[in-house]
């Protein structure tokens, strides 16, 4: 596995209500491979994390959603918990920018519940992918097929279930952004 990113950068779309285990350890192994991240959100200021059950740590926001350009970036990762992806597949701006990174085929990595965020964007269908189980049926209805493993890689979309898969997970994003950008594949 390729572990140099030196000059990629990887944005962390999130907001409020992310599980804090999936932004945070994600972005130390991938700044621990040379990449940059940054962490873009609706709103400036910081975002509130979720520790399993209870409210964790504030991440500072480094860009805003409306000043972010999907052309800056080499990779996008959606972390899960419940709140962050169902607030941001509510939100238009996010779910164009997550548009835009599927449509120039580059990396997305999505774990936990991050998936809902990919169903918005119409972004699953023909797809292999795993999540937190209780998105299967949401994802089979998207049209994608859905797999119980610790990562599912599908051309650009690297999936995982949950915070445990978290190493599996950061790997194989990691070897992804090294191989550059992947051939889109029509659904």
């Amino acid at each position: 596995m390729a572990s140099n990113l030196n000059g990629k950068k990887i944005a962390i779309l999130a907001t409020d209500g992310f599980e804090q285990s999936e932004l945070l350890e994600p972005r130390k192994a991938f700044e621990a491979a040379g990449a940059t991240t940054v962490v873009i959100a609706p709103k400036s200021g910081e975002i509130k994390g979720w520790n399993m059950k209870q409210w964790g740590e504030s991440v500072k926001v480094d860009k805003t959603l409306d000043n972010a350009n999907p052309n800056d970036y080499d990779a996008l990762v959606l972390p899960g918990g419940v709140m962050n992806p169902d607030r941001l597949r509510m939100d238009p701006g996010a779910v164009n920018f997550i548009r835009q990174i599927v449509a120039s085929g580059k990396t997305v990595g999505a774990i936990c519940h991050g998936p809902w965020t990919l169903i918005e964007a119409g972004a699953v269908s023909g797809k292999t992918v795993t999540s937190w189980p209780s998105l299967k049926t949401d994802l089979k209805n998207a049209g994608a097929k859905w797999v119980d493993q610790e990562v599912a890689a599908d051309g650009q979309f690297i999936t995982s279930r949950k915070p445990e898969d978290i190493p599996a997970f950061s790997r194989a994003v990691i070897d992804s952004v090294s191989r550059g950008v992947h051939q889109v594949r029509a659904a």
